[in-house]
């Protein structure tokens, strides 16, 4: 894999981790609810859950690598259309993806936390689409070795998401009561985030098979 490819996949892993979502919505209110533990306890286990999807997703897509390129172009070509959708979406609409929940969470140990992180990232399909979608686009078969192309892919993404999430933990108070004054800071992440899938899309379309 080039270092140019690997700079842009991180940069686009960054980019993700910073759009808020059900995960962060989650996590940010078990932070407010029950302190910093909590937030640490919910942002481990949805990354512990992260973990299991791409695990799922190098499983199957290493499975087509080896028994078919025909096959593995299908996927990649449908990711990248499903990139593309996802880009159009979130340029036209017109309200941000973040609802922070308020209100106490009471009675919950760490450990529960932890694990309700965990599940609702795991039973969350959009993830492991995600992680089908995305990984493809940044593996060079003239590299060799697919398989270690796409652990490194996932492991990076996956370490850069807990670095940025410990620190929205730490700083889960101002960060929530920002978003929610200013909801133009959301909007403002989820169209850099439209046009960084809806790139990614034409980029692989452009490339000559």
């Amino acid at each position: 894999m080039s270092p140019h490819a690997y700079l842009l996949f991180v940069a686009a892993s960054i980019v993700l981790v910073l759009v808020p979502g059900p995960d962060m919505a989650y996590m940010l209110t078990r932070t407010l609810a029950q302190g910093r533990r909590a937030g640490v306890m919910a942002a481990l286990g949805i990354n512990a859950g992260a973990y299991v999807h791409l695990a799922a997703a190098v499983a199957g897509l290493s499975a087509l690598l080896l028994a078919s390129a025909t096959a593995f172009l299908v996927v990649k070509w449908a990711g990248a259309a499903y990139l593309v959708y996802l880009g159009v979406r979130a340029l036209f609409s017109r309200t941000a993806t973040s609802e922070l929940a308020g209100g106490e969470l009471r009675g919950r140990s760490l450990r529960a936390v932890f694990w309700q992180g965990f599940w609702s990232d795991v039973l969350n399909p959009k993830v492991a689409v995600f992680y089908v979608a995305l990984l493809p686009q940044f593996i060079e078969p003239a590299a060799g070795h697919p398989t270690a192309q796409l652990i490194l892919l996932g492991v990076t993404s996956n370490v850069l998401a807990i670095l940025i999430n410990l620190v929205l933990v730490v700083l889960a108070a101002r960060l929530t009561a920002g978003l929610r004054r200013n909801a133009g800071v959301a909007l403002w992440l989820q169209r850099a985030m439209g046009v960084l899938f809806v790139g990614l899309g034409l980029r692989l379309a452009a490339e000559k098979a």
